[in-house]
This record gives structure tokens, C-alpha cells and sequence, in this order.
């Protein structure tokens, strides 16, 4: 098994940027989920609500790089890097609501751990057993595993992989909400994926893992087992 694809979110919510390497530390990917769109509230812009996020549908209208001095928002209107007070008022105006791109502070930006991961093999069940448009951007996964059994990532929960110089601990499956069925980081439709969770995956493709040995990932990257 090898690393087929690697994506970074560095505005949380915001479409990311694809990466042949990148750095990994405790926290995750590094840069992933630095920043979020927040509000008056401390509350995340997001595709839901709840007691952290606010659903705010017009984030997923733009998208998030990084530049060697910062990190650049485009979307409708333009682009702008972060900090600059033209884009929290731009953002402002898209959500009707007063918001502000901010770096993470004692709140966490991510749901759970530090980094997702879903094979190949599970996106293409996804596509052809329950008809959906299963573009693993709708996921926002950090790594991406080239795969011959569906879901065999989640037999791996509980187990430690050893990707390039990465150490992982695979924690949990990934339960999912609306935000995998909308328009967003490049994918121009709608798709019904979350009701055919519901019915056939508990509502959950994908997996979260820690990470208990910082390195460097890279596409190309054999994945070993229990490493």
C-alpha cells in the first residue's frame, strides 16, 4: 500500500491545497486547520451547528493555499492573504455576520485527531454501490491510500501504521455530517452520500489517527501495518 494523494486545510472549512510532502508534528500536517473562520461568539464557520461550529454554507465558495510568507484565501471577489482586514470584511459580507479568520488559540481546530486517512478502495465501493459522487474532496482526508479491500482502513482502529518517517495511531472511524453532500474545494454539485451512510456505514467512512512519530509524509509513501 502507498500514499496516493496528500491535502492540507489551511483555513478550516475552506478548500485546501494538494501536497506531493509535508511536514507532520503532534499536532498533524503542518499547517492543517491553522486557521478558521470565526465568530463574535468563538463559534467555527462550518457546514452544521452545534455548541462549536456555525453553519455558514458560504465558506465553501472559497479556498485556502500556502505561500512561502503566508497564507492566501481566493474566492468570489478575489484573494487576500490572511491577516489582512479586507478579507475578514469580505467574509463578513458573504456570511452576514460579523467574522474573522483567526489562528487556533486554546479551542481546537480539529473535530478529533490529527489526521484522516481512507483508502482507494472505499471511495470506488462508495461510487459504485451506492451511487454517489464519492470525490474523496468532499471528505477533506489528509492522506490518501492506494487500496484493494473497501473499509479495510477501518480494521486498522486501534493499530499503528508507519507511513515514511510518520508513526499513526488509528483511533476511530469518521462519523459525518451534510458538509460531504455540498458544492466545495473544487467539486461543482451536490451529491446524496451522508443519507447512504446513513443506511449502509452508520454514517461513517474514513479514519482518524494520531500521531505518535513526527517526520515527513510524501505521495509515494509505502504504508506499513503495526509500525
Amino acid at each position: 500500500m502507498r500514499v496516493v494523494a496528500l491535502r492540507r486545510y489551511p483555513v478550516k472549512s475552506l478548500g485546501g491545497e494538494s501536497l506531493g510532502s509535508v511536514s507532520v508534528d503532534e499536532r498533524g500536517l503542518a499547517g492543517d486547520r491553522w486557521y478558521a473562520v470565526v465568530d463574535g461568539d468563538g463559534r467555527f464557520a462550518c457546514g452544521k451547528d452545534t455548541r462549536r461550529f456555525r453553519r455558514r454554507d458560504a465558506v465553501f465558495s472559497y479556498a485556502a493555499h500556502t505561500t512561502p510568507s503566508s497564507v492566501v484565501v481566493t474566492g468570489p471577489g478575489g484573494s487576500w492573504s490572511v491577516g489582512d482586514p479586507a478579507l475578514d470584511a469580505h467574509l463578513s459580507a458573504a456570511c452576514d455576520a460579523e467574522v474573522a479568520v483567526l489562528p487556533e488559540g486554546d479551542v481546537p481546530h480539529f473535530d478529533a485527531e490529527a489526521v484522516s486517512l481512507i483508502g482507494t478502495a472505499t471511495l470506488d465501493w462508495c461510487r459504485t454501490e451506492l451511487g454517489v459522487d464519492a470525490d474523496v474532496r468532499r471528505l477533506r482526508t489528509n492522506v490518501v491510500v492506494e487500496t484493494t479491500e473497501p473499509f479495510v482502513e477501518e480494521t486498522w482502529v486501534g493499530s499503528g501504521l508507519t507511513i515514511g518517517s510518520v508513526g499513526l495511531s488509528v483511533s476511530e472511524r469518521v462519523e459525518r455530517c451534510r458538509t460531504i453532500n455540498l458544492a466545495q474545494d473544487g467539486v461543482a454539485t451536490t451529491t446524496p452520500w451522508l443519507k447512504a451512510l446513513g443506511a449502509s456505514r452508520d454514517l461513517c467512512v474514513a479514519v482518524y489517527a494520531s500521531v505518535v512519530a513526527p517526520g515527513v509524509l510524501s505521495v509515494g509513501d509505502a504504508v506499513v501495518l503495526g509500525g
